[in-house]
């Protein structure tokens, strides 16, 4: 049993049929997480839908408007790169919910992961790169409608920028963003986020993970959040279709470690979202997924200890 809750819904699945985004990936983390005794059914918890007034805290009542009615032009479903259906808005609230969720439970217990989520492109007013709804702004935003948080801080290590997040939260000083990607790559052109580590092609586990820590170290002594979210993305991995960078397996579960172990030093609450991964295989990106869970597991068992030892 993990010392955290999951966030899961079986309608994560975006329905996307033959496509690059394997979206039945979020059925087969949950899959392998239970298969492997890493979780039992009692670890998940199943969220509610945003409701459409968490959504329009993010995104314009235009764009909300026609998604909910079917009446996006072809021009901004082809922006989305995603095709257009009623599942796929129902997976979009739901993996809303779900961030919500996880961000409210990483309050209360110090750590919790969505099996899904982590739409960094979408815009406020259109959807972009796979990415419709901005779940981790959406989460954002509602708690400190909540006014649970007041300043939050991502962290995302997609190997795409965080455009979306940057142009909603940009000018934003209780949202720091940081986004670690690699530079040629998608988006064109990239918005400013607080901070962005543009990395050059195929760079490795050691001179990637050096210069991860470099920046969290600034990152954490600039700024103080409330509440991490971690948008962990699988698709730095040396063989994966839509990235040029050259993270082993290994490294990708040290990079997960080093940003855990930040948010565990600075007592920070950590809310997991999972997002890219396109590998040839989709046994690896789950692998890489279902690796993050436990980096998470391990960080939190290391704050329980923590907290026995000065009890």
């Amino acid at each position: 049993m993990l010392p955290f809750k999951l966030i899961y819904d079986q309608r994560y699945d975006l329905n996307l049929g033959s496509h690059v985004f394997p979206s039945q990936k979020y059925r087969l983390v949950h899959d392998k997480l239970l298969a492997d005794g890493i979780a039992t059914p009692v670890d998940f918890l199943a969220p509610e839908p945003a409701s459409d007034a968490d959504i329009l805290q993010v995104h314009s009542q235009d764009y909300v408007y026609k998604l909910k009615h079917g009446s996006l032009t072809p021009t901004e479903i082809l922006r989305m790169e995603v095709p257009y259906s009623k599942e796929l808005v129902n997976a979009c609230w739901f993996a809303a919910g779900g961030s919500i969720l996880a961000g409210q439970r990483a309050l209360a217990d110090r750590w919790s992961a969505n099996i899904g989520g982590g739409f960094h492109h979408a815009y406020a007013d259109h959807g972009e790169g796979f990415c419709v709804i901005h779940d981790v702004a959406v989460a954002i935003r509602r708690l400190q409608f909540d006014q649970a948080i007041q300043t939050a801080m991502v962290v995302d290590t997609d190997v795409h920028q965080g455009n979306g997040t940057a142009s909603i939260f940009g000018g934003d000083r209780d949202v720091f963003t940081l986004s670690i990607h690699q530079e040629h790559n998608y988006p064109y052109p990239k918005p400013a986020s607080t901070v962005d580590i543009d990395l050059p092609d195929g760079i490795g586990d050691d001179d990637y993970l050096a210069i991860l820590e470099k920046n969290l170290r600034k990152a954490f002594r600039d700024f103080s959040p409330q509440i991490l979210f971690y948008i962990a993305g699988a698709d730095p991995y040396r063989e994966d279709q839509l990235g040029g960078l050259a993270l082993s397996m290994e490294g990708l579960k040290r990079r997960d470690a080093l940003v855990f172990d930040y948010a565990r030093r600075h007592r920070v609450p950590a809310a997991i979202t999972l997002a890219g991964g396109y590998a040839r295989r989709v046994e690896d990106t789950v692998r890489i997924h279902v690796n993050t869970i436990l980096a998470a597991g391990d960080a939190a068992q290391q704050d329980l200890r923590r907290a026995m030892q000065g009890a």
